[in-house]
């Protein structure tokens, strides 16, 4: 297996520099992703006739990244998806976060994860797990107060390709000196043809309940999926009910709503969390997690005013996401079973593992 491969990408306004890597399993997945964010800004896996093809939307220029970047590709935190307000009590304590999303913050607040410039260490063949091809480890140190967020996290994300499967993984871990709250996440754009609408892909949910959303998407309560447009537990085109007149697809513009997904994890510590495939192009895309939930946001907000390589313009429902996560607003929440809890205390590590599975 070859090395990983590292370019310079660009450089920031302030002069430093981003860095591209490349990760390949020789199988016929191969990934890319910067410093900046983490973002991954390509993956490409084969079709059904064996043409590789890039899945995830992006970008083909640092600018921007920097400057028009809807999420494409980012690692999410200190705090995946929303908290009403802006704003959560700990301990007794209130702390005021970044308000970028109406009221509330949104993946970290104005200057989240995504926007913050991380240091990436490949992996040497020595150290990779069994079963890796290639592995890369992302570090980042967030500090006390960063967006309003209590504590130093010290968070590493590790990106690895499997030697056996087209399978792509995530590992986060963080620890942190006081308690805070966090919910890290990935955000990338997917679509399994490369380019076009994504509403005749198949999507299966592994999930009997979903979180209803108030005006500002925020989660008031779970209701049972069955009888709406929210029951993917069979396998069905996205476009078979996206446009019903249901109250919650009407407020949010199409799906943008949490999961909380059935069954416990496996001896390997992950359960379903979704299956998408593509009917065209005859890729499939299973996802396996340890978290809880899932957010599946179609694309909504993608109006056409912004152009991915090849000058491709990205409309909505041109990409989904499908984000692996603790409920979104969990602060404000008493923990329950239903409300499992983000905090993390100094002397805990926090961990989480995703796995995406192409066939």
């Amino acid at each position: 297996m070859n090395a990983t491969q590292c370019r310079e990408y660009g450089r920031l306004p302030d002069g430093r520099v981003v860095h591209e890597y490349t990760l390949d399993n020789g199988r016929g997945l191969k990934l890319t992703a910067i410093t900046l964010g983490g973002i991954v800004t390509g993956l490409w896996t084969p079709d059904a006739q064996g043409a590789a093809g890039n899945v995830v939307l992006g970008f083909d220029n640092l600018d921007d990244y920097v400057h028009r970047n809807p999420s494409f590709g980012i690692i999410v935190g200190r705090y995946g998806n929303r908290i009403a307000g802006a704003s959560f009590e700990l301990d007794g304590e209130i702390h005021t976060l970044g308000r970028n999303d109406g009221p509330n913050c949104l993946h970290g607040g104005t200057e989240g994860f995504g926007h913050r410039l991380w240091t990436a260490v490949p992996v040497e063949p020595p150290d990779l797990l069994p079963g890796e091809a290639q592995a890369l480890v992302f570090s980042y140190t967030s500090p006390h107060g960063e967006q309003g967020f209590p504590g130093e996290l010290q968070v590493s994300v590790r990106y690895s390709l499997s030697a056996t499967e087209n399978a792509w993984r995530i590992d986060y871990e963080a620890t942190t000196d006081r308690a805070t709250v966090v919910n890290l996440t990935h955000h990338d754009y997917f679509n399994l043809a490369g380019h076009g609408s994504v509403l005749r892909h198949r999507l299966t949910i592994p999930a009997s309940r979903y979180s209803e959303v108030d005006a500002h998407l925020i989660p008031q309560r779970h209701a049972a999926v069955a009888d709406t447009p929210f029951d993917f537990r069979e396998a069905t085109p996205i476009v078979a009910r996206i446009r019903q007149a249901h109250p919650q697809l009407l407020r949010a513009k199409g799906y943008d709503h949490n999961w909380l997904l059935d069954g416990e994890p496996g001896a390997d510590g992950l359960r379903p969390a979704a299956t998408l495939e593509d009917p065209h192009s005859g890729r499939r895309m299973d996802v396996l997690t340890s978290e809880p939930a899932l957010q599946f946001y179609s694309g909504n907000f993608l109006d056409g005013s912004l152009a991915g390589p090849e000058g491709r313009v990205y409309r909505q429902g041109d990409g989904l996401c499908l984000e692996t996560q603790h409920n979104p607003d969990s602060p404000h929440h008493a923990v329950s079973e239903d409300w499992p809890s983000t905090v993390l205390r100094p002397g805990d590590v926090w961990r989480s593992t995703t796995l995406h599975r192409f066939t």
